[in-house]
């Protein structure tokens, strides 16, 4: 919605003329817009249906709207208002027609459209409501209890804000020695070393690679300095390009190399899912 939207007027308010709605989601009028609306839109976003009984086809897309929301159990939920009777809300929100629906996340309205819609384009609308908020609204969870922060974390962080990078890397394996399936410190313990090795590559070692593609160490060197700066899929087409030309010792050195570079992010993203295809294809 463009423009700020103040609903400050609505959070205390006085009785609400109640008017009746459609049967299915809850009607809500002044008096308990605060509760059944912003206090409910901290915990999942809440659908705003602004209608009128004189108008068939806003009331037809309140009932279109009721059979999505139960559909969807509980991802939202919607809230109808029957605009004649409750004017503060219409124009807090400030409504220029009806229909109009708004979506309400976090208390403030993060989406809307006026006018009668078909179905398909409804749920298109609120699929992308719901997946704009997911993660985000948790203000109806209990806050969950504060873990207390492992000291030989502390340590190993505190070296590395030094720049004692030897430092960190000892405090790492020590927790990785007592707890080998650690994975916090395994992770922590790749990334520094990665950093350790590209943060003393010179910018020209990527030219070096270009231009002479049979030099394995300048490739493997190019590859750490495009990792460094943010450029993973350039960095893993490097390699997979080197192992695809190489043999023997050479290809083992770049295989390893670009797995471990794999391993500096979550299996799972997409371009790492891709790459690993790659070199699939590349070693059969």
């Amino acid at each position: 919605m463009s423009g700020a939207v103040d609903l400050s007027s609505l959070k205390q308010p006085p009785a609400a003329a109640g008017g009746a709605a459609p049967a299915g989601g809850y009607a809500v009028g002044e008096a308990d817009f605060e509760a059944r609306v912003l206090r409910r839109s901290m915990q999942v976003p809440v659908v705003v249906a602004l209608y009128s009984q004189r108008s068939p086809g806003s009331v037809e897309l309140v009932r279109t709207l009721e059979r999505l929301v139960e559909a969807d159990g509980g991802a939202w939920d919607l809230a109808t208002v029957e605009a004649e009777a409750n004017m503060r809300i219409a124009q807090a929100l400030r409504v220029q027609g009806i229909p109009t629906v708004i979506a309400i996340a976090g208390g403030q309205p993060l989406a809307d459209f006026e006018g009668a819609q078909p179905e398909p384009q409804v749920r298109q609308w609120l699929t992308a409501v719901v997946d704009a908020v997911a993660g985000k609204l948790d203000g109806g969870a209990e806050a969950a209890p504060e873990v207390p922060e492992d000291p030989r974390f502390v340590a190993a962080e505190d070296a590395l804000e030094q720049g004692d990078l030897a430092g960190a890397e000892a405090a790492y394996e020590a927790i990785i020695a007592a707890e080998p399936n650690n994975e916090e410190a395994k992770n922590a313990l790749r990334q520094l070393r990665f950093l350790a090795r590209a943060q003393q590559l010179p910018e020209s070692v990527i030219a070096t690679a270009d231009a002479d593609p049979s030099n394995v160490d300048a490739t493997l060197d190019a590859a750490d300095l495009e990792m460094l700066n943010q450029q993973p899929e350039a960095a893993f087409d490097r390699l997979i390009a080197l192992i695809k030309r190489t043999a023997g010792d050479d290809r083992t050195k770049a295989r390893t190399r670009l797995i471990e570079l794999f391993d500096l992010f979550d299996k799972a993203e997409p371009f790492v899912v891709a790459a690993r295809r790659k070199l699939a294809a590349a070693l059969y």
